[in-house]
Parts: structure tokens; C-alpha cells; sequence
């Protein structure tokens, strides 16, 4: 017989290890667990990236497991909390590593997702499953298990925690010129071909330059590849219209340089996730994988998407015969992607949200 959810919790556990988009995805589903029961205690098991992004996040006990460190870390971590029993434990992450993290925490019931969306049987380490979501975008997922417990005000919210240090950090890098800010590269995982051109990018910061004088900031980690698509960009475009701070920020001082620009435009990053969850207007450039499922929640209708085209031209199918979390793994998908389309996006973007008194997710449902 399966253990039956609590109707009022005093302690949830949510399992959600990485990554900075997704966590960012993730926060609206705390703060409506919050909303339903205020009194109640909620632990993130988070990752140790993912935890210096969301530090200080209103109401959240964080426990931190560092990936790096293995069976050890998890050994680590059990022990930390062997004296803890959680009254649910919401199992947010579909991978083998979080479910054998899992075992070691105690919990009246564990709640993971439906069969269809679990991955690495997941399903297989949990005692209750979602309701069966088909097609859901990331957010919408994460909000389902709130929704199982019986939350009904789902409305989105964030409020992450950004300290004054960090917006002194992003104000010596910006300076007090308006700016978008670019962060041009994805995570640089095995055929995760999600980056697009150096001369796409440059074209998109000479025309915001030209046409709306607004310089852009170039932001990202601090990795080869990162630093030198930085460079290339840097090259291409005129002086006074690109600072280059790529590698040279906290995560903090990006969520500060991110919440204080016109406009924020990334490939499928956790930077355009940070955008929406900063209300700040963010363009999402897709073709290797569905912007439906994985684009910037409140600002969908301004990603470029030709996750369709890449489909068809190198799976040879339609989006409607593919699976939802299907990727187009081929290096030159992203190149379906235009310049003008881009430019013709931001124009829009600008447009709507000069038009707006506020703009951002705490206005949107």
C-alpha cells in the first residue's frame, strides 16, 4: 500500500541537485508550497553551483551536495541529516545520481514524476508519481508536484536574493549606459549543440548599438571556449558597444548585471532562465531543442525557433513525431538561425515591453 501524502506538511525535503536554469524553473513551485502552508519547513538538496545562484532565497533551508565528491559527498550528507525525517520528499531531479542520493534521507513518502517523465527509472525510487503531464514545459513540471499536494494558488513568483555587493559588482561592469547583456555559450557537455554564430552575435550588437543605443555585456563562465567565442565576438563588433566580462563575474553580480538590462538574449543556458526569474525581457535563440518545453517561461512568444527546421532538415520528421524532450544533436543546427530573425525578435521585445507600465513573471499566470 502507498503511503498517502500529508495533507498539512511541517518539514518537505525537495532533491533538486542542478542545473542554473533549472533551479531558476524551479523557484515559483517553493514559493507556492510556501503560500500554502507558511509555517512549514522546506530543505533543498542542492548543488553546489546551483546554491552560490539562489544563496539566501527567503524561507529555504539549503543542503549542499557537491557532485564532485561522489559516494563520499552523499555519505557526507546522509549523515548531516540522519536525524531528520521530512514529511515528503519531492524527487525534482531524473537522474541515477539524485535517486541514489534519495536513499539515504528519510521520508514518510517520495514523490517523483509520472512514468512518462521519469528518466533512469526514477520512477522506480519513489512511492507516489505525478499526474501525467504531457507536452509541459520545464516550469510547469516542477509546479505539478505542488499541485499534487494540493495547491491550488499556482500563480508565479520568485523574489531571488540579490545583495548589494552584487549590484556594486555589476555596476563597476556596466557602467550606467543602458545594455543588453549576452550570454553567447551553453554548457559545453558532449554534442550539446546549442551555440550559435560569432557573426549572428555581432551582427544582433551592432544593430542594438546603431539602432537603439544600447551597448551589450557579454557574460559567461570562465572556459576556454567561452573566454575565446568572447574574444571573437569582442572583434568583430565596434568599440564602445561590447564589454567583454565573460569569466570575470560571480553568479550573484550576473543575476545583478541580468536584473538591470533592457534585455537579456542566450541560447538554451541557464542565463535566460535568470532573466525570466529576474523579470528582465529575455530573447531564447532554439533550434536543437523545443523552446515549448524549455524556453524562458514568461517570454516564449519572443524565442527564435527553428527547433521545427532542425527537426525536419537533419531528423527528417515533424516536431509532432518526435518525443517532447527529443534534441537535434547535429553541430550545424543552431546556423538555421538568422541574424534578421534575431534582429526582428529584439526589435519586438523592445517594442512590447517599452509599451508596458511593468513588465516581468510576477505579472504573468
Amino acid at each position: 500500500m502507498k503511503p498517502s501524502l500529508p495533507a498539512q506538511p511541517n518539514h518537505i525535503a525537495i532533491l533538486r541537485l542542478s542545473a542554473l536554469g533549472d533551479v531558476c524553473n524551479l523557484v515559483p513551485t517553493v514559493r507556492a508550497l510556501q503560500r500554502q502552508w507558511p509555517h512549514a519547513r522546506i530543505t533543498w538538496i542542492i548543488g553546489k553551483g546551483e546554491h552560490s545562484l539562489l544563496a539566501g532565497l527567503s524561507g529555504v533551508e539549503f543542503v549542499v551536495y557537491d557532485k564532485s565528491t561522489g559516494l563520499a559527498g552523499m555519505r557526507a550528507l546522509w549523515k548531516e541529516l540522519a536525524d531528520t525525517r521530512f514529511d515528503v520528499l519531492l524527487h525534482m531531479q531524473q537522474a541515477i545520481r539524485a535517486s541514489v542520493l534519495s536513499l539515504g534521507l528519510k521520508a514518510n513518502v517520495r514523490v517523483g514524476y509520472d512514468k512518462a517523465r521519469a528518466k533512469d527509472k526514477q520512477h522506480w525510487f519513489t512511492q507516489q508519481q505525478l499526474v501525467p503531464h504531457p507536452n509541459a514545459h520545464v516550469l510547469e513540471s516542477f509546479m505539478d508536484f505542488a499541485r499534487l499536494l494540493g495547491v491550488e494558488d499556482d500563480h508565479l513568483e520568485w523574489n531571488l536574493s540579490v545583495p548589494p555587493v552584487a549590484y556594486d559588482e555589476a555596476r563597476v561592469i556596466s557602467g550606467d549606459a543602458p545594455y543588453l547583456v549576452i550570454n553567447p555559450c551553453s554548457n559545453a557537455r558532449l554534442r550539446n549543440f546549442r551555440n550559435w554564430s560569432v557573426e549572428g552575435y555581432a551582427s544582433v550588437i551592432e544593430h542594438a548599438w546603431v539602432q537603439h543605443g544600447l551597448k551589450s555585456v557579454l557574460t559567461g563562465g570562465g572556459s576556454p571556449l567561452e573566454r575565446e567565442v568572447g574574444d571573437q565576438v569582442d572583434a568583430l563588433c565596434q568599440p564602445g558597444s561590447v564589454i567583454n566580462a565573460i569569466g570575470g563575474t560571480s553568479l550573484k553580480g550576473v543575476l545583478a548585471l541580468i536584473g538591470n538590462a533592457r534585455a537579456v538574449i542566450a541560447p538554451d543556458t541557464g542565463p535566460a532562465h535568470m532573466g525570466n526569474a529576474m523579470g528582465t525581457p529575455t530573447l531564447g535563440l532554439y533550434a536543437t531543442t523545443n523552446p515549448q518545453r524549455a524556453a524562458p517561461y514568461c517570454w516564449r512568444d519572443f524565442a527564435v525557433n527553428a527547433y521545427p527546421d532542425a527537426v525536419r532538415m537533419y531528423l527528417n520528421k515533424s516536431v509532432d513525431d518526435v518525443s517532447w524532450g527529443q534534441r537535434v544533436r547535429h553541430a550545424d543546427a543552431m546556423d538555421l538561425i538568422k541574424a534578421d530573425d534575431v534582429i526582428a525578435k529584439l526589435d519586438a521585445l523592445l517594442a512590447y515591453t517599452a509599451a508596458q507600465p511593468t513588465t516581468g513573471p510576477s505579472d504573468e499566470s
